[in-house]
């Protein structure tokens, strides 16, 4: 495994990162997800290959993702032998104060999350999004009690536009609060959008970068028109694969066909080339199989040559941004 510093941080973490979604009671919306004894066999794996930073929400699976990471973390080792990260923001309830970055609901949200992952603290704690409802003052200066309380080691946040990241830690930095030393966006081969703003911005101000659906929601990694369980049931991309007018299918059929040319796994590729990518920290992996973990290994030493760089990046087109609300 190879670690890197987290941004200008002193913390290190593993270049892979295992994202906990995946994990969880099954709803509606993730009929996919796996619970407790499908899940310890994948952390086990991810353990065993060096992993040490997991990534989880407390929206996930309406928390029961925390649960069991914060489960199986407790039986795979010490905590001071893991970086765990978890999020707010999201819907917890449908009452008042059930979901946003005001003070009140950041502070009774990190509550429970400690109490689902079962630990004192968390190393990182991350906004899920910008929340426009929300003076950034006012989240700024919660995020800031929790660090200092020492439930939170560091901060985070999470997909929103440049602007909106600077006017945050402008607040922070303004009111000598503690700032966000990591942003974990939506980069992958399919989709580069963050390329023009806000990964220039974390490179130039130290910020750590940790790409979410790096593989595009298994987008690339098998051609397209391939059906899985999560591609014919998730709401997010259940139709991804029947749209051949799609701008990704040029991008997925060069994938294809560097992966026929070099014997390797499209998924192996497509990681490898986000790993070479400048300022990208740690990549979050979903997995459901112990493949998918090795993969994502195994492209940490996989080095794209220029030609084969622009091959896969020539039939990128601009596409509208998304994943930000």
């Amino acid at each position: 495994m190879q670690y890197a510093r987290f941004g200008n941080t002193g913390l290190e973490v593993s270049r892979i990162c295992f994202g906990c979604m995946s994990f969880g009671k099954v709803t509606e919306e993730r009929p996919w997800v796996l619970g407790l004894d499908e899940a310890r066999p994948l952390f086990r794996r991810a353990w065993d290959a060096g992993i040490n930073f997991y990534d989880t929400a407390n929206v996930y699976a309406a928390g029961t993702s925390e649960e069991i990471t914060g489960t199986i973390l407790k039986e795979l080792g010490s905590r001071e032998d893991y970086v765990l990260a978890t999020k707010v923001f999201g819907r917890m309830h449908d009452r008042p104060n059930g979901q946003g970055l005001g003070r009140k609901a950041i502070l009774a949200e990190i509550e429970n999350s400690l109490r689902r992952l079962n630990v004192d603290y968390v190393d990182l704690y991350q906004i899920h999004r910008f929340d426009p409802f929300s003076p950034v003052e006012e989240t700024m200066e919660a995020l800031n009690d929790i660090v200092r309380s020492g439930k939170a080691r560091y901060i985070g946040a999470s997909s929103m536009y440049a602007w909106q990241f600077a006017k945050l830690q402008h607040a922070a930095e303004r009111n000598g609060w503690t700032k966000f030393v990591s942003m974990q966006n939506q980069v992958s081969l399919s989709y580069r959008e963050e390329e023009r703003e806000m990964i220039p911005f974390c490179i130039d101000s130290g910020v750590a970068t940790l790409p979410w659906g790096p593989l595009d929601a298994g987008i690339l990694t098998r051609p397209w028109g391939t059906k899985t369980k999560r591609s014919s049931t998730d709401i997010w991309n259940k139709s991804m694969y029947d749209d051949d007018t799609s701008p990704k299918k040029p991008i997925v059929d060069a994938l294809e066909n560097l992966a026929r040319d070099k014997g390797l796994p499209m998924a192996q590729l497509a990681m490898a080339w986000l790993l070479g990518k400048p300022g990208i920290t740690s990549p979050i992996l979903g997995s459901s199989k112990p493949g998918h973990i090795d993969d994502a290994v195994a492209a940490m030493d996989i080095k794209l040559s220029e030609d084969e760089t622009a091959a896969l990046e020539a039939p990128y087109r601009p596409q509208a941004i998304h994943g930000h609300a």
